[in-house]
């Protein structure tokens, strides 16, 4: 749709302006769109029901959640082109995905990243689902490193399989394990995503030259055992791509005693530890002294 295209909704009543296209998923569009004085993400598509199953999934989250903003504002369907498509809005968070943010502002922010990450992923765990299709474009970080799921299309009840999901970070194209949602699904993901962002090259040229054969975390982690910048968290990488875990939430204390592990190293080495770490460190001294700092994590 154009820039300046009037969305009004046949059921709600209300109106939204399209100002420019965000992206393309699988099954639809996503918009920024001004309504009044507001902006926000609208997406749109053919695919009705998958579109509605979404939004329930947003509805979802937003019941538990009570204590913040709600991810779901509005769902209705409206006239475009001469037809019928549904969309449902959400809060628009203005970001970049992860490796434009580390290029921007420097690797130094691997390890608060996937502390929030994993705090995020904790909680949509918690609630019962899987985010399913984890990714560098599904994750968008906003200033001082805040963390943003975005593209809920992938997101699954815990047992069933895989809505969606992108062949590199899957752990079944890897021979690690089924596409039934669970916790362990998305720490593999997690896991790859760090090659993918911090040693992308090298992890594309693997999977074009390796036989399906011999895909196998291996693989991946000989990657990580040669990479500056991920050889500090082989360990936890390690346990992410087995599922090794008892749930995220530890997932998440022991990626950042990792990081403490790695910092502890002894004489000459220390001074070699990746600076993202030592972020990760005065991070936790905040978080230890003030209640406020915390939130910051949210």
């Amino acid at each position: 749709m154009p820039p300046g295209t009037i969305l009004s909704g046949k059921w709600n009543g209300r109106s939204y302006r399209v100002e420019k296209l965000l992206g393309i998923g699988s099954n639809g569009q996503v918009y920024l769109v001004g309504s009044g004085r507001s902006t926000y993400a609208l997406k749109i598509g053919n695919e009705t029901a998958e579109l509605q199953a979404e939004a329930n999934v947003l509805a979802s989250l937003d019941r538990r959640e009570r204590g913040r903003p709600p991810f779901l504002l509005d769902v209705d369907d409206a006239a475009v082109g001469g037809r019928e498509a549904s969309f449902y809005v959400m809060q628009y968070v203005p970001g970049v995905p992860v490796r434009s943010y580390l290029r921007q502002h420097g690797e130094q922010w691997f390890g608060v990243i996937g502390y929030r990450l994993l705090k995020r992923l904790a909680e949509l765990h918690a609630a019962g689902w899987a985010f399913g299709d984890l990714k560098n474009d599904n994750i968008l970080v906003g200033s001082y490193g805040r963390v943003a799921l975005v593209d809920f299309g992938g997101m699954t009840a815990m047992g069933r399989g895989v809505r969606q999901f992108t062949e590199i970070y899957d752990r079944g194209y890897w021979a690690a394990g089924t596409r039934t949602a669970d916790p362990g699904y998305d720490w593999f993901a997690f896991a790859v995503l760090w090659i993918h962002v911090l040693d992308g090259k090298r992890l594309m040229n693997l999977t074009r030259t390796l036989l399906p054969q011999n895909r196998h975390p291996r693989e991946l982690l000989a990657l990580v055992r040669t990479n500056a910048a991920l050889k500090p968290m082989e360990p936890w990488i390690e346990r992410a791509l087995e599922g090794r875990f008892r749930d995220t939430d530890e997932a998440r204390e022991l990626w950042r005693a990792q990081l403490q592990a790695a910092q502890g190293v002894k004489g000459g080495e220390a001074a070699r530890v990746p600076g993202w770490m030592k972020g990760l460190f005065a991070l936790s001294a905040l978080l230890c002294a003030s209640a406020a700092a915390f939130w910051l994590l949210k």
